[in-house]
């Protein structure tokens, strides 16, 4: 696995990224026929640098070679999808009216 490779550990219900420095993950559950991504992590060392924009960008392609939708939840999700529209074609109809788009960093 390389350290830009998302994957969906289905046993633990999560995505992750593995790095030299550990793993980061997001958590989901399913739910009205999408993702519902509860919560992300990346390690307290590997923070403010770019783990966690990997993590979410690597999430939400493999959510979309799979065809699937999503619902954020998670607070680091919902900011991430509000400053990369280009990943809005993925909100599930309920989660769609509740992002709303911002400048990108």
């Amino acid at each position: 696995m390389t350290a830009e490779t998302v994957r969906d550990n289905v046993e633990a219900n999560r995505f992750e990224l593995e790095f030299d420095g550990g793993v980061a993950f997001v958590n989901y559950t399913q739910a009205a026929g999408a993702r519902v991504l509860t919560h992300a992590e990346v390690p307290l060392g590997q923070r403010g640098r770019g783990v966690g924009l990997r993590l979410a960008a690597g999430t939400l392609q493999l959510l979309r070679a799979q065809g699937e939708k999503v619902i954020p939840r998670c607070r680091f999700m919902v900011r991430f999808m509000e400053r990369h529209r280009e990943y809005a074609d993925l909100l599930a109809p309920a989660a769609a009216a509740s992002i709303v788009p911002r400048a990108g960093r």
